[in-house]
């Protein structure tokens, strides 16, 4: 018996490999096949696994080469643009002393009787070898000119973004904690209302109510002596700052609140909440670094947007920045000036888009984390 019934085991044994038909044995096959690949790989160190998968390095390579790329198709299109013109430069620089002799003579001074692939590639290879030029305007050197401007410029871009950043998060948090009361109410209205007015309306009337009409507390003209830089003089600052940070705020604002009233609603602040965790520790330990990743790519949004929106500012306080110089350098026709300030306008957006990714990824603990 013992006999028969060994037998029977290997025929019932093949009897169910044959029912189970050639696919199943191929299946099988290719899972001991790969299963012994897969032990046979060679393991890689913890170290160059960290390297070669870590998401902040992958984000800034792949917007470095994307910014590089941007930069050199924003100055195409700038050459391009500022090429077709009406007018002539040189013309334009001499004015009613021009005749064709000066003429001539500044348009080869200038390579206006050049080709327009040879001009790019002159003004091109002066930017990466710092020969920049001169101004058509009063022939200064073009970064004696630009710089103090600039300089000016940033200090107005950043104190309004850091004091409006601030503002926005606070006043956002605060709604959200006092969801539906008065204040959330007055403030929603408030900052929609803020939503619809430009740049020149908001600057106007505070104008009109703190140095003009209402009250005289503040200079209605930022008008610092040449030589100087803003922070000399912090009082010509209020009212700029001031007009940049109403127009800012608002969108912060409505970003925290919406990501702070989502936070504070998810099942692990509830979880929190079932264990006994005070409330302060909550809302800062649980829900404020989960609603300030997607509020730091509005802050970033923010600054990109101060630095097309200083223009409008500094043109109706006459504070003497980057704006104000690209507004008088258009009147002037001043070619060289006109693109040298939009391509570091261009390079300042490169720059803050990998600046506000990197730091979103950082605020993100689960995103940040080589897996």
């Amino acid at each position: 018996m013992r006999a028969n019934l060994a037998g029977k085991w290997p025929t019932a044994e093949r009897g169910h490999r044959r029912d189970a038909g050639p696919h199943t044995i191929t299946a099988d096959r290719a899972r001991r096949e790969s299963a012994v690949a897969v032990a046979a790989a060679p393991a890689k160190p913890p170290a160059a696994r960290r390297l070669e998968a870590h998401p902040i390095a992958e984000l800034v390579a792949r917007r470095l080469a994307a910014g590089v790329l941007t930069l050199l198709v924003v100055s195409v299109v700038v050459f391009l643009a500022t090429q077709v013109l009406p007018g002539n430069a040189a013309y334009a620089v001499l004015g009613r002393s021009a005749n064709p002799v000066r003429l001539h003579a500044l348009e080869r001074q200038l390579h206006l009787d050049r080709g327009i692939f040879e001009q790019y590639w002159l003004w091109l290879s002066g930017l990466f070898t710092g020969r920049l030029g001169t101004s058509l305007a009063n022939g200064q050197s073009l970064w004696a000119l630009v710089q103090p401007r600039l300089v000016n410029s940033a200090v107005l871009v950043f104190v309004t973004g850091l004091i409006g950043s601030v503002a926005g998060v606070a006043l956002g948090a605060v709604a959200a904690l006092r969801k539906d009361s008065w204040f959330d109410h007055v403030t929603s209205v408030a900052a929609l209302a803020v939503t619809a007015l430009p740049e020149f309306v908001v600057a106007i009337a505070l104008i009109i109510l703190l140095a003009t009409v209402v009250a005289h507390l503040l200079p209605a003209v930022s008008l610092l002596p040449p030589g100087t830089y803003a922070w000399s003089q912090p009082k010509l600052l209020i009212l700029p700052v001031a007009t940049l940070v109403i127009v800012i705020v608002p969108y912060i604002f409505r970003m925290m609140r919406a990501a702070m009233i989502e936070a504070l609603e998810s099942d692990y602040v509830e979880m929190a909440r079932l264990k006994g965790v005070p409330e302060w520790q909550i809302v800062l330990a649980h829900a404020l670094p989960n609603a300030i990743a997607p509020t730091i790519q509005v802050i970033g949004l923010n600054f990109l947007y101060l630095a097309g929106g200083v223009v409008v500012v500094e043109f109706v306080f006459n504070f003497p920045g980057i704006g104000q110089g690209l507004v008088f350098a258009v009147q002037n026709r001043d070619i060289p000036v006109i693109q040298f300030i939009v391509l570091v306008l261009a390079a300042f957006y490169v720059v803050m888009n990998i600046v506000t990714d990197v730091i979103a990824l950082l605020a993100t603990p689960r995103r940040r984390i080589a897996r």
